[in-house]
């Protein structure tokens, strides 16, 4: 079977109602990351400030958590004026954190889109970065055409795969056997996990050099509980309503012990972007509309069993990891991130983790990004990288690393804000064996 190629789109089309995401019959009998069409898009900042990159989508064979074959796609992006050669690959995992195709970064950084309410506009502003290093960039609708958020292992498959879709896509200008970093936060970060634990069993042949996990959830079970009830009781009941697609004992615990009025909740949860379900639900209590109380419901015997599939931290990445988490977080517990450090490092994993006293969760991801790539920039130089080490700090800017490249940061947001060319700096991706080799890592 032959990729395609398609042209433009003339306009933003929801991937559920566009035939570009819909792959043609055969494709199961592909590998793993073969790409079965593409087509050049054009980008913007909030679906109305045109990014000046060049970009494309890719639409690759991949598959679910129970290995059934399926289609995903991921948005390839690389500074205006191409790739310099031995450029590396960085895979950002957005925080989509919904179910609804509104919220996948394939349709909501196109320039048109409708997807107000959803975190990829902001961590453009971050990832851009990235660009004037002289990276490319893969985007993957990790969640998959399901949107199921939260769900184990595929979120790694489709990271994996769009990078390997994204190093054989010739017009991206990479080098097929290029270094590739990945990097996520919150619930990009807990993909980026995924990617991280799936890649030396799924893709061995990656050249994979590290990376990075913001606030990566760590432990959804616990996470359910806290957030149940409060300000960001949204995100749990977005996460209920997305694993009902994905277990049937889930999808049985809401027919059998939630009311009708629970089901609607769910059902309008799964139709909106994640600000959006955040303000409508603030204070949502699911136990309001399930018969049973909800800790009950998910002590059951089956909820255990989905449970103990759900959990990270069960097998050691082989790459480096650079974890990121806020102390005083109100989304993600810091507990929950030093118990998932202490089970990677358990099995064997190298980690640096940084706890950062001054930040919560909403700011640490701009905070902490120029730290993010500076450590990958780091790996993609081939530095030496310390023994695995846990420091809280005052604040991420108070490190040497973390304050390198905050201009660039933000001459990077300005450039796509105020829709100026991106492109790649002089001072961009330094080469594997270049100046900095001894330096020690952050």
């Amino acid at each position: 079977m032959r990729a395609e190629t398609w042209s433009a789109p003339t306009r933003a089309v929801v991937p559920d109602k566009d035939p570009f995401y819909a792959p043609r019959p055969g494709f199961e009998g592909l590998p793993e990351g073969a790409i079965l069409r593409s087509r050049p898009v054009e980008l913007a900042a909030f679906g109305m400030i045109g990014l000046k990159v060049r970009a494309w989508q890719l639409l690759y064979r991949t598959t679910d958590l129970n290995g059934v074959p399926e289609a995903s796609v991921t948005t390839v992006v690389a500074p205006i004026g191409g790739v310099a050669p031995g450029a590396p690959l960085l895979s950002f995992q957005c925080a989509i954190d919904a179910i609804s195709p509104r919220s996948f970064p394939s349709y909501a950084l196109q320039r048109g889109s409708r997807a107000i309410g959803t975190f990829a506009h902001i961590e453009l502003l971050c990832f851009a970065d990235a660009l004037t290093r002289g990276w490319a960039i893969s985007i993957p609708d990790h969640e998959g055409m399901l949107g199921a958020w939260g769900a184990p292992r595929e979120p790694g498959y489709r990271a994996l795969d769009g990078i390997r879709a994204a190093l054989a896509f010739e017009p991206g200008g990479l080098d097929p056997a290029a270094q590739v970093g990945l990097w996520g936060y919150s619930g990009g970060g807990l993909a980026t996990a995924w990617a991280a634990e799936m890649a030396s069993t799924y893709a061995p042949e990656l050249d994979i050099v590290g990376a990075v996990l913001g606030s990566p959830v760590g432990d959804l079970v616990s996470t359910f509980h806290r957030l149940n009830g409060g300000l960001h009781a949204g995100l749990p009941t977005l996460v209920v309503a997305a694993l009902r697609r994905v277990y049937p004992a889930f999808e049985e615990l809401v027919a059998t012990h939630f009311s009708d009025e629970g089901r609607a909740v769910l059902d309008k949860a799964a139709q909106s972007t994640t600000a959006a379900a955040v303000m409508r639900l603030a204070r949502y209590n699911v136990d309001r509309h399930s018969g049973t109380p909800i800790a009950e419901l998910l002590a059951m015997e089956a909820m255990l069993a989905v449970f103990a599939d759900l959990t990270l931290g069960d097998r050691a990445p082989t790459v480096p990891l650079l974890v990121v988490q806020a102390v005083h977080d109100q989304i993600i517990a810091v507990d929950d991130i030093d118990a998932l450090v202490r089970r990677y490092r358990e099995h064997g994993a190298h980690v640096t983790y940084l706890r950062d006293r001054a930040s919560e969760h909403l700011s640490l991801l701009p905070l902490s990004t120029p730290l993010s790539l500076n450590w990958l920039d780091d790996r993609f130089a081939g530095v030496v990288v310390t023994p695995s080490e846990t420091r809280t700090v005052r604040s991420v800017l108070a490190l040497p690393a973390g304050r390198r490249g905050l201009g660039a940061l933000a001459h990077a947001a300005f450039q796509a804000l105020f829709g100026r060319p991106i492109t790649a700096s002089a001072t961009g991706h330094r080469r594997r064996g270049g100046a900095g080799k001894a330096r020690r890592a952050a």
